[in-house]
């Protein structure tokens, strides 16, 4: 394997032989090869595939000049004391806390002024691949429910601490995932598992059929009460949550899509009962209240409105109405409804009592985003974090009574913020619909038409993109280069209708945004096609894959993260089938084309000069797996005709993105740095 380092041009890489197959699927008629299926099947050949990509990625990047600087200036950025949003149950606080460059957060106990450590992760495992994912203490604070993963998977594990010895208890809960998880009382808790899913197979195997349990302290795993199930329909789940007074609210979803069904149990209720069904809307519960229901919703609003439901009568009574802004979040907190809006991706918070009237309007420090506002019905106050694109996220205790924030805990981060400037852009897409971009750039920076820019999307799923605080774009601003992250269709920053414009046979719209976005950065003077980099995760990934493919030309450098790269195949591996609700599906004749046409691995060209192009991924990630990224790389590498790079990254024992360590973080985006120092001819 050679590779050279040329003063002009880049760099000529010798790529390891990858063997192609012959394997050709018929959809409808059209003969699709897959040259590179046995990538998905693992074992020696494959692992064996990945160590030499490994080798030619740190071949290059290691001997980058400004890598270890760039690593080093990451590290700077994130040493510094962190705290995750807490929660108040009884006289006790609970919240996370890292020193600065502590592998994981530990979690911590607060209690009469005095605090300390409940459990350190770092005690997981030796290579600090395993992580304390999520940790719910009971209504009274005397236990903790903690979620661990192992090598960062979508499996789960659930343990149980004593917080007032530090001890575990002997209950254990295995093969959980994409679980909410619920006390009730002191005794008992709710959880979602898979137990039909092959021992051994829990990385590549189909997750189907998804069964909702509660477990009492003491029993074993085995003699769990089985809550609800549906055998007859095996891609539907279950998530639950236990009201205020004892009730048991149930989630019956299919696959991605929002909409959902409603059950309803009473205290005394064993089995929960239907309260809507047909999947007509989404239901999210904000609280109870004296038996009713309060339920953000988007049945007959589009961008979502506060309703009471009585689950006796299942009478449903309007308490917010419809705004223009987007209701993305909120919750029954002290008698009052807090409620998050977010308009153009910028969040807002108001305080409205039970019949729906304003009481406050939270005063944010600035334009940003808001997350947390969790809590009950019996509590007086929440806490809320603030942040922004220049600013890392503030932990504020908010009264729910006088609408008044207090900083609970503030950060002491060595970056000036005031250099910065953000600003939110509207350009044009092919359509002609106006797309909003966040333009973040330093305050002296002019459009000269050379900056090097860093353009990230999303654009799936209804989620939205706002200005929050990301150390590894702090680190690319102080480089001296321009980050923009427009709201693209498919995602959710105005509501189901953004998000629909952009979902199954509208795909391509996403796409056609993002490179609008591209072009509007070119044509605005803020660089140049050879300096313009993409970077997505995950659909995110997607994104960039098949734009790459679509305008090579447009772009001087990819960034593909976790990526759905074989469209004509996702559905086939874990939890794939279930984005079928936004993808659509291959083995149907009216998506196939569709699907067919972006498919990132289908789509590359031979002959074709790609920019240049790293594609990272884990080999634990059971949520895409690390199949798709193996062959677009082959993929790729086979088709390449100019003299850019394709390099595959490969993280051992990580996954899709939970619980990776500190340092590993660090070292990925060294990385990435790495790569666009090279490809962008960065000074």
């Amino acid at each position: 394997m050679l590779v050279a380092l040329l003063s002009c041009g880049g760099l000529h890489v010798s790529y390891p032989s990858v063997a192609r197959g012959d394997v050709v699927d018929d959809f409808f008629g059209t003969q699709v090869p897959d040259p590179y299926r046995w990538l998905e099947t693992g074992g020696s050949e494959v692992e064996a595939f990945v160590a030499a990509q490994n080798a030619l990625t740190r071949q290059i990047l290691d001997g980058v000049p400004g890598r270890e600087a760039t690593r080093a200036r990451l590290e700077e950025l994130v040493d510094h004391e962190r705290f995750g949003l807490p929660k108040r149950r009884g006289e006790r606080t609970f919240f996370t806390r890292n020193d600065g460059l502590q592998p994981q957060a530990p979690l911590f106990v607060e209690e009469g002024g005095l605090t300390r450590m409940l459990f350190d992760p770092a005690d997981l495992s030796a290579d600090n691949k395993d992580a304390l994912v999520s940790w719910t203490p009971s209504p009274s604070g005397a236990l903790v429910l903690c979620e661990i993963s192992v090598g960062g998977s979508d499996w789960r594990r659930l343990q149980v601490l004593d917080v007032s010895t530090g001890a575990w208890l002997e209950d254990r809960v295995d093969r959980v995932k994409f679980s909410a998880l619920s006390w009730r009382g002191d005794e008992a808790f709710f959880y979602t598992s898979y137990p039909g899913v092959p021992a051994g197979q829990e990385l590549e195997a189909v997750s189907v059929g998804p069964t909702l349990h509660e477990h009492r302290l003491g029993d074993r795993q085995v003699d769990d009460r089985v809550v609800m199930s549906d055998p007859h329909h095996p891609e539907r789940g279950f998530n639950a949550w236990v009201t205020g007074d004892g009730a048991l609210f149930v989630h019956v979803w299919r696959g991605t899509g929002r909409s959902v069904e409603i059950h309803y149990a009473d205290p005394i209720e064993s089995v929960p009962r239907p309260l809507r069904t047909g999947f007509d809307a989404e239901y999210l519960l904000l609280g109870s209240q004296d038996g009713q229901l309060y339920l953000r919703t988007t049945l007959e609003a589009d961008r979502g409105r506060v309703v009471r439901l009585d689950p006796e009568t299942r009478e449903i009574v309007e308490v917010v109405a419809e705004q223009e802004a987007i209701l993305d979040g909120g919750e029954l907190i002290g008698g009052q409804l807090v409620l998050r809006f977010s308009e153009h991706a910028v969040h807002r918070v108001e305080i409205r009592d039970l019949d729906g009237a304003l009481v406050h309007t939270v005063a944010l420090p600035g334009v940003g985003t808001v997350a947390g506002l969790r809590g009950t019905e019996h509590d007086p106050s929440t806490f809320f974090s603030f942040s922004s694109f220049l600013s890392p996220p503030t932990i504020y205790t908010l009264d729910v009574a006088s609408g008044s924030a207090d900083v609970f805990q503030a950060p002491e981060v060595p970056f000036d913020g005031e250099r910065y400037v953000v600003e939110q852009v509207f350009y044009p897409s092919s359509d002609g619909a106006q797309v909003p971009m966040f333009l973040v750039r330093r305050g002296d920076l002019e459009p000269t038409g050379d900056h090097p820019t860093l353009l990230y999307g999303y654009g799936g799923f209804g989620l939205a993109l706002h200005s929050e605080w990301k150390a590894d774009v702090a680190a690319w601003l102080e480089l001296g280069g321009v980050y923009a992250q427009p709201g693209l269709r498919g995602g959710g920053e105005y509501g189901e209708a953004w998000h629909q414009a952009g979902a199954k046979l509208h795909k391509q719209q996403v796409f056609d945004d993002f490179i609008a976005a591209g072009e509007w950065l070119v044509a605005q003077g803020w660089t140049r096609p050879d300096r313009l980099a993409i970077h997505g995760r995950s659909n995110g990934g997607l994104l960039v894959g098949a734009c790459m493919n679509q305008r090579p030309d447009l772009f001087g450098a990819v960034l593909g993260g976790v990526g759905v790269m074989d469209m004509l195949r996702y559905h086939r591996f874990t939890i794939g089938w279930a984005w079928a609700s936004d993808y659509g599906r291959p083995d149907d004749s009216e998506l196939f084309p569709t699907l067919y046409g972006y498919s990132p691995v289908h789509n590359v060209q031979p002959g074709t000069r790609y920019p240049a192009t790293l594609l990272y991924t884990g080999d634990h990630d059971d949520r895409v797996v690390p199949a798709h990224s193996y062959k677009f790389a082959a993929a790729l590498q086979h088709a390449q005709a100019g003299p850019a790079p394709i390099l595959l990254r490969v993280e051992t024992r990580a996954g899709h993105k939970v619980g990776k360590s500190v340092q590993v973080w660090i070292d990925e985006v060294a990385d990435w740095y790495a790569f666009l120092d090279l490809a962008l001819d960065m000074p």
